[in-house]
């Protein structure tokens, strides 16, 4: 995720903080650097502007503020917080109610549609039972799109494919509606805000009421999301912003610091295609991603929208696991559940050091693997995915196996490793461990020393 402007701010840091003298000279490069890599990802120029003339003002201060604080630090810091200013500070969130109800407002092409679907999965997968409804009754196949996602997410779904006025749609459904504590409402969208769509909007707030009205904006339009936002915001006052697209855009960062100069508020982001691909908008997280630095919080709200999670299953899971009988349909599940989590580059730029420490190809070639895991398991039969021992013993299970997969035997065998190594792992090991105190640091130095240098994948 914008990935050029990250590698751009962390030379600029890096020049900062190494640096023996914060002569003229370096800060002149310093702020080139930082220009040309806000510009290129879309910043507003005026936004770029100030930020140099602030830079350059710290760095020709006689004073700095605070004890133990050098110069450079002081500008590290400084570039840091007006960063964050410019993405609009601190996180912020739905507040929801007993029952909270979104009206979702956009233009053609923005995403809304697919966006109210994440959504609805976001807030379902923390508790809530929200429900789709399509008053989009200008393009023919919004109601059938808001169908089938809500079939794909299990969320209910109100349409009515035959009204042609929004507002009767909605007021049909109510006594259905009412059963649901989190309402998200498709509207409508244009190609552009016109008078129409305006007072559409305009008397569906009227009527019902909202807690919430979203904007949805496609990050590739850059700067020009202030003026949608503005326009939105003078025709409907819009209560904050959805950014989608954000995972191949070069203009994100135009299009969230525009939003932020309108005083909208940026509350989510898309970051794929997939229906778990959008994520809580935190400036400061973001920040810390683009630099390198990893979003353990992004990581563990993604574990929680992305992952299936059916506790009798996980229980049943658990219990074989630590009487060491797992199979390879029970590995297969858990590669299945990482995959949805996204590609593992994806994952990786949210761990602490790791994203810029691991080569991309490394990461290719390890999704590569898990695919072929997964091929090879499907080409096995019941006796091999509950005995997997057996096929180590009949070279023709190896060759048939392969052959069925399109892989070869040494990736079964590499199957197979990874599968004793696990099954020796949590076999009499977790039931040492208690599920709301974690691992003790003895019991982490027993199993590092056993285990550290065996699981790799």
């Amino acid at each position: 995720m914008l990935s050029s402007l990250g590698n751009a701010l962390k030379n600029t840091f890096d020049k900062l903080s190494g640096s023996i003298f914060l002569d003229k000279k370096t800060i002149d490069s310093v702020v080139r650097d930082l220009q040309r890599a806000l510009i290129e990802a879309d910043v507003n120029i005026k936004l770029v502007a100030e930020l140099s003339q602030k830079i350059r003002e710290a760095a020709s201060e006689e004073k700095i503020k605070g004890k133990g604080i050098d110069r450079k630090e002081h500008l590290v810091k400084l570039l840091h917080d007006e960063l964050l200013l410019m993405l609009g500070g601190e996180k912020k969130e739905l507040e929801l109610k007993k029952q909270t109800k979104i009206l979702m407002l956009g233009l053609y092409g923005s995403g809304k549609t697919t966006t109210s679907g994440k959504l609805a999965l976001y807030y379902s997968k923390r508790g809530h039972t929200p429900c789709l409804v399509g008053l989009d009754v200008h393009r023919p196949a919004a109601p059938d799109q808001l169908e089938q996602i809500g079939k794909q997410i299990k969320i209910p779904v109100f349409i009515d494919k035959k009204e042609k006025n929004p507002l009767k749609i909605y007021k049909n459904y109510e006594k259905e509606i009412s059963g649901h504590d989190v309402i998200i409402i498709d509207t409508a969208g244009r190609h552009t805000l016109d008078k129409e769509l305006i007072s559409e909007i305009k008397e569906l707030k009227e009527k019902i009421k909202p807690d919430y009205v979203l904007l949805v904006i496609a990050a590739d339009i850059g700067q020009a999301a202030k003026k949608q936002a503005s326009e939105f915001q003078e025709a409907c006052s819009i209560d904050g912003v959805i950014v989608t697209r954000m995972d191949s855009s070069a203009k994100g960062g135009g299009a969230l610091t525009a939003c932020n100069e309108t005083k909208s508020p940026v509350f989510f982001i898309g970051t794929g295609e997939k229906m778990h691909d959008i994520e809580l908008f935190n400036p400061l997280s973001f920040i810390s991603r683009i630099l390198g630095l990893g979003d353990l919080e992004s990581l563990v709200e993604k574990v929680k929208t992305s992952i299936e999670y059916d506790e009798k299953k996980q229980k049943k899971l658990k219990k074989k696991l630590e009487q060491g009988k797992i199979d390879l349909r029970d590995l297969q599940e858990q590669l299945k559940s990482m995959k949805s989590m996204g590609s593992l580059s994806k994952i990786a730029e949210l761990i602490p050091g790791l994203g810029s420490k691991i080569p991309e190809n490394l990461l290719g070639t390890q999704e590569d693997k898990i695919k072929k895991w997964q091929h090879a398991i499907d080409s096995m039969t019941q006796e091999e995915v509950e005995n997997p021992e057996i096929i180590e013993k009949e070279t023709s299970r190896l060759k048939r196996i392969a052959k069925g997969s399109g892989t070869t035997t040494t990736d079964i065998r590499q199957l197979l490793k990874q599968y004793k190594m696990i099954k020796e792992f949590t076999s009499g090991n977790l039931s040492e461990i208690d599920p709301s105190q974690g691992l003790s640091q003895k019991q982490m130095q027993k199993l590092a020393k056993k285990f550290g240098k065996k699981l790799r994948i």
